[in-house]
């Protein structure tokens, strides 16, 4: 068998991992090249709409900069709730990448009119479209989309921090594990993710707060903002897949050896 058609199997748990292949390799390669790359263009493109982020977030009240864990926790939760829901039925024929990178555009630019109030009424909006996107990628690498663990697995994506934050990193703690589903644990892991999330959210703030200038800035910010996340969850189930088939050490271990050689695939 071929290291192309090994990609594309499955393994018994029970069965002992295979060793890396060189495909397997180069898959690894190139999802650490598409972390590496998730920060790029695009936040000089959210820079350049949204202006000086850090002078943004200081024009926020304080009664909002003060909510902000609370406002991601919030969108999260209702996020974890409904995203997958809205993929049945007439939710069926929107499942692409690009769709939702277009359907966070329009969100961000109505929630930009109107400025800081319509840019905080829309954020659960903004928050589901992301989520929904995340959960499509799940499928794509072979998730159950109706399992529970798999929403799960896609609040982990939320904790990969954001663009301009500074951090980023996959938590590989969380590739090829099986996360608790209770309802205690998915609070939990919400609380854990939330934090980071918050970050994200008040770089949205801080672009939309101006009215109609907002638009601009907020259409520009989602689609950054759901390119960012999907493209950590190619990353994350792109690794629990070739976990799956090589086990989680041999994946992650070679997964940070690229990317602190940074010999990283440009395709």
């Amino acid at each position: 068998m071929d290291d192309e058609s090994d990609l594309m199997k499955e393994i018994n748990p029970a069965d002992p991992p295979a060793p890396l292949t060189e495909a397997a390799k180069s898959e690894i390669a190139a999802l650490a090249a598409r972390q590496r790359k998730a920060n790029g263009m695009l936040m000089t493109a959210i820079n350049f709409v949204g202006g000086q982020v850090e002078d943004g977030l200081k024009m926020l009240p304080a009664g909002v900069r003060d909510q902000m864990d609370d406002l991601a926790r919030a969108a999260l939760r209702q996020s974890f709730d409904i995203a997958s829901q809205s993929r049945k039925g007439r939710g069926q024929a929107i499942g692409s990448d690009r769709v939702h990178k277009i359907l966070g555009t329009i969100s961000g630019a109505i929630g930009g009119v109107g400025g800081l109030p319509t840019a905080l009424a829309e954020l659960p909006v903004a928050t589901t479209v992301i989520f929904r996107a995340v959960h499509h990628v799940a499928a794509t690498y072979g998730e159950d989309p109706d399992a529970e663990e798999t929403k799960v697995e896609c609040l982990a994506v939320f904790g990969a921090g954001g663009p301009g934050s500074g951090d980023d990193g996959i938590d590989t703690a969380f590739i090829g594990a099986r996360l608790s589903i209770s309802g205690a644990a998915v609070n939990g892991l919400i609380s854990k993710v939330a934090p980071r999330f918050a970050a994200v959210l008040s770089q949205k703030l801080a672009s939309q707060a101006v009215p109609i200038l907002g638009a601009a800035a907020g259409a520009g910010t989602n689609y950054a903002f759901v390119d960012y996340y999907v493209s950590m969850a190619h990353v994350h189930f792109g690794l629990r897949r070739l976990a799956r088939l090589y086990g989680q050490q041999a994946v992650t271990d070679h997964f940070h050896n690229v990317l602190a050689a940074g010999k990283l695939s440009q395709t």
